[in-house]
């Protein structure tokens, strides 16, 4: 094969297709690393009864060495168990033309995904798509720093809010849940999808992330992190939010001005308020039990990190005086990570 030496991976883009891939997150970007790099994505699933949440989460790893290898993580934020499916670097077959990758018999696009795991087999089929809005000067959810070629990681949302149809088949494997057994069909349809990604290096040091998008009202999702950004031999505290509501985007992030007005982690609840001149965003997040994944360290996957998927947010939007939103997430997504003192405006 042409160039197999410096690219693994079949048919890669030229460079210059390669450059057009930043106006592109969903798709696959690391087509010419070969050292300290991960690209991983994240379905979020929750079956229509709520009483399913499942995360799974493709990927590949190559560590400051070089070795590499592909994954398959599994959250069942039911069940409070994940599992690490972990695949040779050959496994990993990603798409140019469109976000679309292969771990071994395992298929993930903003379409679907197929499953051929040891604890879960099917195909879930994924409708309609909310991504976050890609502009020239602003090609994603990261704004202008998608530019910056030394971040420490970056991040891309493929949907905030889409439909499931399918049915997965627990196969039981070294995963044990209560009250499912072994070859019970899981049915999905009509059930709610959130997908993103992450690449580069590593995690942050520190961060706090969250995601609902159950709320009451039809066509809502709330997407927030906070995180310990290094840049250029010093550090800041960066975030990322977004409320998607009745059709329009609510953005509160560090490159469009937007402040961090308070940050504090309690024993049962995590509070953020972002705010900019016209709008403020408040989020009480109410922790719940967890499992813990396996995170990114200088592409190894090194690191852990506790999340659950039954967390309850409570959201408020203000424009000016008025209050547009308030409402409450179900089956939300939470994370809090590392010395997460360093994110806050409060200690508890």
């Amino acid at each position: 094969m042409p160039n197999a030496d410096r690219f693994p991976y079949p048919n890669p883009p030229g460079a210059l297709k390669r450059l057009g891939l930043i106006w592109k997150p969903e798709r696959f970007q690391g087509w010419a690393k070969r050292r300290r790099y991960f690209e991983g994505w994240y379905f979020k699933c929750i079956a229509s009864g709520e009483d399913h949440a499942l995360a799974f989460i493709p990927g590949m790893a190559l560590d400051e060495h070089g070795e590499g290898h592909a994954f398959v993580q599994v959250l069942d934020g039911i069940g409070l168990t994940s599992t690490y499916h972990r695949f040779p670097i050959e496994a990993f077959q990603p798409t140019a033309d469109r976000f679309a990758v292969a771990v071994g018999d395992n298929r993930f696009s903003a379409e679907g995904l197929e499953l051929d795991l040891p604890d879960w087999k099917g195909r879930l089929d994924i409708v309609g798509r909310v991504p976050w809005p890609v502009k020239p000067l602003s090609p994603g959810i990261m704004g202008w720093y998608a530019f910056v070629p030394f971040m420490e990681c970056y991040h891309g949302i493929v949907s905030m809010d889409s439909r499931l149809r399918g049915s997965l088949e627990f196969q039981g494997g070294q995963t044990a849940r209560p009250g499912l057994l072994a070859g019970t069909s899981v049915d999905f349809d009509g059930g709610r999808a959130y997908l993103e990604k992450d690449w580069g290096r590593s995690f942050p040091s520190s961060w706090i992330w969250m995601q609902s998008n159950h709320f009451d009202r039809e066509a809502c999702s709330l997407k927030l992190s906070v995180a310990r950004i290094p840049w250029m031999g010093s550090s800041f505290v960066g975030f990322i939010a977004g409320l998607w509501y009745e059709g329009r985007l609510h953005r509160f992030t560090t490159y469009t001005g937007a402040r961090l007005e308070h940050a504090a982690v309690h024993d049962e609840r995590v509070e953020v308020v972002l705010a900019d001149r016209k709008k403020r965003l408040t989020v009480t997040a109410l922790r719940s039990d967890g499992g813990d994944l396996v995170s990114p360290v200088q592409g190894g996957m090194e690191g852990r990190v506790n999340e659950t998927l039954t967390a309850r947010l409570q959201v408020r939007l203000e424009v000016g005086k008025d209050c547009i939103f308030e409402g409450q997430g179900r089956m939300a997504g939470l994370e809090v990570a590392g010395p997460y003192q360093e994110l806050l405006t409060e200690t508890a």
